[in-house]
Protein backbone atom coordinates (compact mmCIF):
# COMPACT_ATOMS: atom_id res chain seq x y z
CA UNK A 1 0.00 0.00 0.00
CA UNK A 2 1.55 3.35 -0.91
CA UNK A 3 1.98 5.97 2.19
CA UNK A 4 -1.25 8.45 0.34
CA UNK A 5 -3.72 5.69 0.53
CA UNK A 6 -2.84 4.80 3.65
CA UNK A 7 -3.06 7.80 4.92
CA UNK A 8 -6.29 8.17 3.22
CA UNK A 9 -7.22 4.82 5.11
CA UNK A 10 -6.56 5.63 8.18
CA UNK A 11 -8.76 9.40 7.35
CA UNK A 12 -11.28 7.59 6.56
CA UNK A 13 -12.11 5.79 10.17
CA UNK A 14 -10.76 9.10 11.89
CA UNK A 15 -13.69 10.98 9.76
CA UNK A 16 -16.42 8.09 9.53
CA UNK A 17 -15.83 8.09 13.89
CA UNK A 18 -16.87 11.99 14.32
CA UNK A 19 -19.61 11.72 11.39
CA UNK A 20 -21.81 9.16 12.48
CA UNK A 21 -21.52 10.64 16.36
CA UNK A 22 -23.37 13.92 14.79
CA UNK A 23 -27.02 13.69 14.18
CA UNK A 24 -27.26 17.04 12.62
CA UNK A 25 -25.04 19.49 11.15
CA UNK A 26 -25.53 22.93 9.76
CA UNK A 27 -24.45 23.58 5.91
CA UNK A 28 -21.56 24.51 5.59
CA UNK A 29 -20.86 28.33 5.77
CA UNK A 30 -19.04 29.31 2.58
CA UNK A 31 -21.81 29.80 -0.16
CA UNK A 32 -18.91 28.22 -3.01
CA UNK A 33 -19.28 25.21 -1.98
CA UNK A 34 -21.25 22.96 -4.43
CA UNK A 35 -23.34 19.72 -2.76
CA UNK A 36 -25.33 18.72 -5.98
CA UNK A 37 -27.64 15.87 -7.37
CA UNK A 38 -29.44 14.98 -10.26
CA UNK A 39 -32.74 14.62 -10.05
CA UNK A 40 -34.25 12.05 -13.20
CA UNK A 41 -37.87 13.94 -14.08
CA UNK A 42 -39.13 10.66 -15.59
CA UNK A 43 -37.69 8.27 -12.59
CA UNK A 44 -41.48 9.17 -10.47
CA UNK A 45 -39.57 10.82 -7.01
CA UNK A 46 -41.41 13.69 -6.19
CA UNK A 47 -39.38 16.54 -5.65
CA UNK A 48 -40.85 17.46 -2.56
CA UNK A 49 -39.40 13.90 -1.08
CA UNK A 50 -35.76 15.44 -1.53
CA UNK A 51 -33.82 16.32 2.01
CA UNK A 52 -32.44 19.76 0.70
CA UNK A 53 -30.36 20.11 3.77
CA UNK A 54 -28.04 17.76 2.26
CA UNK A 55 -27.59 19.69 -1.33
CA UNK A 56 -26.98 23.51 -2.09
CA UNK A 57 -27.89 22.86 -5.84
CA UNK A 58 -30.54 20.67 -7.54
CA UNK A 59 -30.53 20.01 -11.09
CA UNK A 60 -33.62 18.68 -12.85
CA UNK A 61 -32.69 16.31 -15.86
CA UNK A 62 -33.19 16.75 -18.76
CA UNK A 63 -34.48 19.15 -21.42
CA UNK A 64 -33.61 18.48 -25.38
CA UNK A 65 -34.39 21.19 -27.87
CA UNK A 66 -35.97 20.27 -30.94
CA UNK A 67 -33.25 19.18 -33.78
CA UNK A 68 -34.90 21.15 -36.37
CA UNK A 69 -35.35 24.45 -34.58
CA UNK A 70 -32.88 24.50 -31.59
CA UNK A 71 -35.74 25.72 -29.43
CA UNK A 72 -37.33 24.12 -26.55
CA UNK A 73 -40.77 22.89 -27.31
CA UNK A 74 -42.21 22.47 -23.41
CA UNK A 75 -45.67 20.21 -23.31
CA UNK A 76 -48.34 21.02 -20.75
CA UNK A 77 -47.18 17.84 -18.67
CA UNK A 78 -43.73 18.94 -18.80
CA UNK A 79 -44.36 23.10 -17.84
CA UNK A 80 -46.47 21.34 -14.75
CA UNK A 81 -43.20 19.31 -13.89
CA UNK A 82 -40.82 22.10 -14.08
CA UNK A 83 -42.56 24.98 -12.30
CA UNK A 84 -43.37 21.45 -9.58
CA UNK A 85 -39.79 21.14 -9.04
CA UNK A 86 -38.75 24.50 -9.08
CA UNK A 87 -41.04 26.17 -6.69
CA UNK A 88 -41.31 22.73 -4.28
CA UNK A 89 -37.26 22.79 -3.98
CA UNK A 90 -37.24 26.83 -3.61
CA UNK A 91 -39.74 26.76 -1.20
CA UNK A 92 -38.19 23.67 1.61
CA UNK A 93 -36.26 24.93 4.19
CA UNK A 94 -33.27 25.02 3.77
CA UNK A 95 -33.75 25.82 -0.25
CA UNK A 96 -31.53 24.42 -2.73
CA UNK A 97 -30.24 26.49 -5.83
CA UNK A 98 -31.81 24.71 -9.44
CA UNK A 99 -30.16 24.21 -12.88
CA UNK A 100 -32.29 23.23 -15.60
CA UNK A 101 -29.60 19.92 -17.42
CA UNK A 102 -30.08 20.16 -21.11
CA UNK A 103 -29.44 16.97 -23.04
CA UNK A 104 -27.88 14.03 -21.31
CA UNK A 105 -27.31 10.48 -22.06
CA UNK A 106 -30.21 9.57 -23.95
CA UNK A 107 -29.99 12.82 -26.19
CA UNK A 108 -28.19 13.00 -29.84
CA UNK A 109 -25.09 14.38 -29.91
CA UNK A 110 -25.72 15.02 -33.39
CA UNK A 111 -27.74 17.75 -32.31
CA UNK A 112 -25.40 19.61 -30.41
CA UNK A 113 -23.39 19.32 -33.04
CA UNK A 114 -25.31 20.94 -35.47
CA UNK A 115 -26.49 23.43 -32.63
CA UNK A 116 -22.54 24.15 -32.11
CA UNK A 117 -21.57 24.52 -35.76
CA UNK A 118 -22.86 27.56 -36.38
CA UNK A 119 -23.05 31.23 -35.03
CA UNK A 120 -27.04 31.61 -35.93
CA UNK A 121 -28.12 27.76 -34.60
CA UNK A 122 -26.22 28.57 -30.97
CA UNK A 123 -27.65 32.10 -31.06
CA UNK A 124 -31.13 30.45 -31.29
CA UNK A 125 -30.50 27.61 -28.76
CA UNK A 126 -28.80 29.96 -26.43
CA UNK A 127 -31.87 32.47 -26.36
CA UNK A 128 -33.98 29.44 -26.10
CA UNK A 129 -32.30 28.38 -22.91
CA UNK A 130 -32.39 31.74 -21.04
CA UNK A 131 -35.95 31.85 -21.94
CA UNK A 132 -36.99 28.69 -20.68
CA UNK A 133 -35.20 29.05 -17.56
CA UNK A 134 -36.09 32.30 -16.71
CA UNK A 135 -39.97 31.11 -17.50
CA UNK A 136 -39.70 28.26 -15.22
CA UNK A 137 -37.65 29.69 -12.22
CA UNK A 138 -34.27 28.23 -12.45
CA UNK A 139 -31.22 29.49 -11.40
CA UNK A 140 -29.22 28.45 -13.55
CA UNK A 141 -28.52 26.14 -17.32
CA UNK A 142 -26.26 22.85 -16.99
CA UNK A 143 -25.52 21.42 -20.38
CA UNK A 144 -24.72 17.89 -20.84
CA UNK A 145 -23.57 17.33 -24.28
CA UNK A 146 -22.33 13.91 -23.47
CA UNK A 147 -19.93 14.08 -25.68
CA UNK A 148 -18.55 16.38 -28.18
CA UNK A 149 -17.70 13.76 -31.29
CA UNK A 150 -14.19 15.33 -32.32
CA UNK A 151 -11.70 18.03 -32.29
CA UNK A 152 -14.50 20.46 -34.27
CA UNK A 153 -16.82 20.06 -31.72
CA UNK A 154 -14.78 20.97 -29.06
CA UNK A 155 -13.64 24.12 -30.52
CA UNK A 156 -17.15 24.83 -31.38
CA UNK A 157 -18.15 24.28 -28.15
CA UNK A 158 -15.44 27.00 -26.52
CA UNK A 159 -17.75 29.64 -29.00
CA UNK A 160 -21.01 28.38 -27.76
CA UNK A 161 -19.74 29.32 -24.32
CA UNK A 162 -18.28 32.74 -24.78
CA UNK A 163 -21.52 33.69 -26.82
CA UNK A 164 -23.38 31.77 -24.14
CA UNK A 165 -22.12 34.04 -20.80
CA UNK A 166 -22.44 37.31 -22.87
CA UNK A 167 -26.02 36.72 -23.68
CA UNK A 168 -26.36 35.41 -19.83
CA UNK A 169 -24.88 38.40 -18.58
CA UNK A 170 -26.77 40.80 -20.80
CA UNK A 171 -30.14 39.43 -20.19
CA UNK A 172 -29.39 39.60 -16.39
CA UNK A 173 -28.26 43.41 -16.77
CA UNK A 174 -31.13 44.04 -19.12
CA UNK A 175 -33.59 42.75 -16.39
CA UNK A 176 -32.07 43.61 -13.08
CA UNK A 177 -31.60 40.60 -12.08
CA UNK A 178 -28.96 37.93 -11.04
CA UNK A 179 -27.49 36.40 -13.65
CA UNK A 180 -28.38 32.35 -14.74
CA UNK A 181 -25.82 30.14 -13.35
CA UNK A 182 -24.27 28.47 -16.19
CA UNK A 183 -22.41 24.59 -16.27
CA UNK A 184 -21.88 21.75 -18.05
CA UNK A 185 -21.31 18.16 -17.47
CA UNK A 186 -18.46 16.72 -18.90
CA UNK A 187 -16.12 13.54 -19.27
CA UNK A 188 -14.34 12.08 -16.34
CA UNK A 189 -10.90 13.64 -17.90
CA UNK A 190 -9.93 16.87 -19.95
CA UNK A 191 -8.95 14.55 -22.87
CA UNK A 192 -11.10 11.42 -24.51
CA UNK A 193 -7.57 9.49 -24.06
CA UNK A 194 -9.92 6.04 -24.74
CA UNK A 195 -11.26 7.12 -27.80
CA UNK A 196 -10.18 6.33 -31.48
CA UNK A 197 -10.82 9.76 -31.61
CA UNK A 198 -8.83 11.91 -29.13
CA UNK A 199 -9.92 15.41 -28.31
CA UNK A 200 -9.50 17.92 -25.67
CA UNK A 201 -11.97 20.16 -23.97
CA UNK A 202 -11.41 23.96 -24.64
CA UNK A 203 -10.43 25.00 -20.53
CA UNK A 204 -9.57 28.40 -21.38
CA UNK A 205 -13.22 28.97 -22.73
CA UNK A 206 -14.53 26.92 -19.62
CA UNK A 207 -12.45 29.10 -17.14
CA UNK A 208 -13.76 32.22 -18.90
CA UNK A 209 -17.50 30.98 -19.13
CA UNK A 210 -18.75 28.36 -16.79
CA UNK A 211 -18.95 28.40 -12.79
CA UNK A 212 -18.10 24.98 -12.99
CA UNK A 213 -18.45 21.49 -14.44
CA UNK A 214 -19.19 17.92 -13.18
CA UNK A 215 -16.80 15.88 -14.12
CA UNK A 216 -18.83 12.62 -14.54
CA UNK A 217 -16.08 10.34 -12.29
CA UNK A 218 -18.08 7.02 -12.88
CA UNK A 219 -18.85 4.29 -14.92
CA UNK A 220 -15.13 3.57 -15.06
CA UNK A 221 -16.21 -0.47 -16.09
CA UNK A 222 -19.87 -1.92 -16.74
CA UNK A 223 -22.24 -3.51 -19.09
CA UNK A 224 -20.03 -2.70 -22.13
CA UNK A 225 -16.99 -4.94 -21.01
CA UNK A 226 -19.04 -8.41 -19.27
CA UNK A 227 -15.63 -10.45 -19.61
CA UNK A 228 -14.22 -9.07 -16.08
CA UNK A 229 -15.05 -6.90 -12.89
CA UNK A 230 -14.22 -3.55 -12.34
CA UNK A 231 -14.44 -0.59 -10.33
CA UNK A 232 -17.39 1.43 -11.05
CA UNK A 233 -15.64 4.80 -9.57
CA UNK A 234 -12.26 3.82 -8.24
CA UNK A 235 -10.09 6.73 -7.18
CA UNK A 236 -7.17 5.40 -7.51
CA UNK A 237 -6.24 2.39 -10.77
CA UNK A 238 -3.44 0.58 -10.29
CA UNK A 239 -3.30 -0.89 -13.77
CA UNK A 240 -4.64 2.35 -16.49
CA UNK A 241 -5.54 6.13 -15.76
CA UNK A 242 -9.35 4.88 -15.26
CA UNK A 243 -9.81 6.77 -12.08
CA UNK A 244 -11.34 9.55 -10.20
CA UNK A 245 -7.90 10.80 -9.36
CA UNK A 246 -6.59 11.10 -12.69
CA UNK A 247 -9.69 12.41 -14.26
CA UNK A 248 -9.80 15.03 -11.69
CA UNK A 249 -5.97 15.48 -11.89
CA UNK A 250 -5.84 15.86 -15.64
CA UNK A 251 -8.71 18.66 -15.42
CA UNK A 252 -6.32 20.85 -12.90
CA UNK A 253 -3.24 20.13 -14.67
CA UNK A 254 -4.91 21.14 -18.29
CA UNK A 255 -5.26 24.83 -16.50
CA UNK A 256 -8.70 24.59 -14.99
CA UNK A 257 -9.42 26.19 -11.80
CA UNK A 258 -9.92 23.80 -9.38
CA UNK A 259 -12.90 25.71 -7.51
CA UNK A 260 -15.08 25.52 -11.45
CA UNK A 261 -14.29 21.91 -10.63
CA UNK A 262 -16.92 19.35 -8.93
CA UNK A 263 -16.47 15.81 -8.32
CA UNK A 264 -19.08 13.27 -9.25
CA UNK A 265 -20.33 10.26 -7.18
CA UNK A 266 -22.85 7.81 -8.24
CA UNK A 267 -25.55 6.67 -6.07
CA UNK A 268 -25.82 3.16 -7.69
CA UNK A 269 -23.84 0.29 -8.08
CA UNK A 270 -23.32 -2.41 -11.90
CA UNK A 271 -23.03 -5.35 -11.50
CA UNK A 272 -21.49 -8.80 -13.09
CA UNK A 273 -22.32 -12.36 -13.04
CA UNK A 274 -19.19 -13.96 -12.23
CA UNK A 275 -17.47 -17.38 -14.22
CA UNK A 276 -16.63 -18.75 -10.81
CA UNK A 277 -17.90 -18.01 -7.52
CA UNK A 278 -14.20 -18.36 -6.05
CA UNK A 279 -12.33 -16.18 -8.13
CA UNK A 280 -14.18 -12.63 -6.76
CA UNK A 281 -12.21 -9.85 -6.50
CA UNK A 282 -11.72 -6.44 -8.62
CA UNK A 283 -10.75 -7.99 -12.16
CA UNK A 284 -12.37 -11.87 -11.40
CA UNK A 285 -13.63 -13.27 -14.79
CA UNK A 286 -17.16 -12.71 -15.70
CA UNK A 287 -19.46 -13.74 -18.51
CA UNK A 288 -22.20 -11.29 -18.05
CA UNK A 289 -24.23 -8.95 -16.02
CA UNK A 290 -25.38 -9.82 -12.67
CA UNK A 291 -28.70 -8.35 -10.94
CA UNK A 292 -30.58 -4.94 -11.94
CA UNK A 293 -31.91 -3.45 -15.08
CA UNK A 294 -29.11 -4.15 -17.53
CA UNK A 295 -26.56 -4.43 -14.80
CA UNK A 296 -27.53 -1.80 -12.91
CA UNK A 297 -28.78 -1.59 -9.03
CA UNK A 298 -29.33 1.56 -6.79
CA UNK A 299 -27.64 2.26 -4.17
CA UNK A 300 -30.62 1.61 -1.67
CA UNK A 301 -30.94 -1.76 -4.00
CA UNK A 302 -27.93 -2.65 -3.47
CA UNK A 303 -28.06 -2.80 0.12
CA UNK A 304 -31.20 -4.58 0.03
CA UNK A 305 -29.70 -7.07 -2.00
CA UNK A 306 -26.46 -7.39 0.60
CA UNK A 307 -28.91 -8.25 2.81
CA UNK A 308 -31.14 -10.53 1.87
CA UNK A 309 -28.25 -12.80 0.24
CA UNK A 310 -25.59 -12.39 3.10
CA UNK A 311 -23.51 -10.86 0.82
CA UNK A 312 -19.62 -10.53 1.73
CA UNK A 313 -18.75 -7.02 1.35
CA UNK A 314 -15.51 -5.91 0.66
CA UNK A 315 -13.49 -2.32 1.24
CA UNK A 316 -10.74 -2.17 -1.43
CA UNK A 317 -8.27 -0.15 -0.44
CA UNK A 318 -5.77 0.13 -3.09
CA UNK A 319 -8.68 1.27 -5.71
CA UNK A 320 -10.76 2.98 -2.95
CA UNK A 321 -13.94 1.21 -3.51
CA UNK A 322 -16.33 -1.26 -2.23
CA UNK A 323 -17.64 -4.02 -3.51
CA UNK A 324 -19.89 -7.02 -2.67
CA UNK A 325 -20.41 -10.65 -3.89
CA UNK A 326 -22.85 -13.65 -3.06
CA UNK A 327 -22.76 -16.61 -5.18
CA UNK A 328 -21.82 -15.70 -8.90
CA UNK A 329 -23.40 -12.29 -8.30
CA UNK A 330 -20.83 -9.10 -7.80
CA UNK A 331 -21.60 -5.51 -7.29
CA UNK A 332 -19.44 -2.51 -7.57
CA UNK A 333 -20.58 0.57 -5.85
CA UNK A 334 -19.76 3.33 -3.04
CA UNK A 335 -20.42 3.25 -0.16
CA UNK A 336 -19.62 5.44 3.44
CA UNK A 337 -16.09 3.98 3.51
CA UNK A 338 -15.13 5.40 -0.03
CA UNK A 339 -17.09 8.35 -0.22
CA UNK A 340 -15.66 9.34 3.01
CA UNK A 341 -12.08 8.71 1.30
CA UNK A 342 -13.13 10.50 -1.70
CA UNK A 343 -14.24 13.74 -0.01
CA UNK A 344 -11.35 13.97 1.91
CA UNK A 345 -8.97 13.29 -1.28
CA UNK A 346 -10.52 15.93 -3.18
CA UNK A 347 -10.61 18.19 -0.32
CA UNK A 348 -6.74 18.53 -0.94
CA UNK A 349 -7.25 19.26 -4.70
CA UNK A 350 -9.53 22.05 -3.45
CA UNK A 351 -12.15 21.55 -5.88
CA UNK A 352 -15.12 23.26 -5.20
CA UNK A 353 -17.87 20.30 -4.51
CA UNK A 354 -19.08 16.78 -5.52
CA UNK A 355 -22.38 16.39 -7.35
CA UNK A 356 -24.50 12.76 -7.49
CA UNK A 357 -26.36 10.48 -9.75
CA UNK A 358 -28.80 10.51 -9.07
CA UNK A 359 -31.06 11.62 -6.35
CA UNK A 360 -33.84 9.27 -5.83
CA UNK A 361 -31.17 6.27 -6.10
CA UNK A 362 -30.57 6.66 -1.67
CA UNK A 363 -33.95 6.50 -0.40
CA UNK A 364 -32.24 6.47 2.95
CA UNK A 365 -29.95 9.29 1.93
CA UNK A 366 -27.03 7.35 3.70
CA UNK A 367 -24.54 8.59 1.24
CA UNK A 368 -25.22 12.54 0.49
CA UNK A 369 -25.19 12.63 4.63
CA UNK A 370 -22.10 11.22 4.95
CA UNK A 371 -20.48 13.21 2.08
CA UNK A 372 -22.59 16.41 3.42
CA UNK A 373 -20.84 15.63 6.83
CA UNK A 374 -17.38 15.02 5.71
CA UNK A 375 -16.97 18.16 3.40
CA UNK A 376 -18.06 20.50 6.33
CA UNK A 377 -15.14 18.36 8.61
Amino acid sequence: MSNLKGYYYLYVVFILAIAMNHTAMAREPSSRAVKGAYWPSYAGFPASAIDTSLFTHLYYAFLVPNNVSLWFEISNSTALTLWNFTSTVSGKSPPAKTLVAIGGAGADPDTFSQMASKKSWRESFIDSSIEVARKYGFDGIDLDWEFPQNSTDMENLGHLLDEWRAAVRKEANATCRSPLLLTAAVYFSVEFFLSAVVRTYPVDSINRNLDWVNAMTYDYHGSWDTTATGTLAGLFDPLRNLSTSYGLRSWIDAGLHPTKLIMGLPLYGRTWQLKDPSVNGIGAPAVGVGPGTEGVLTFSQVEAFNKANNATVVYDVDTVSTYSYSGTSWITYDDANSTTVKIAYVKTLEVRGYFFWAVNDDLDWKIPRVASRTWIL
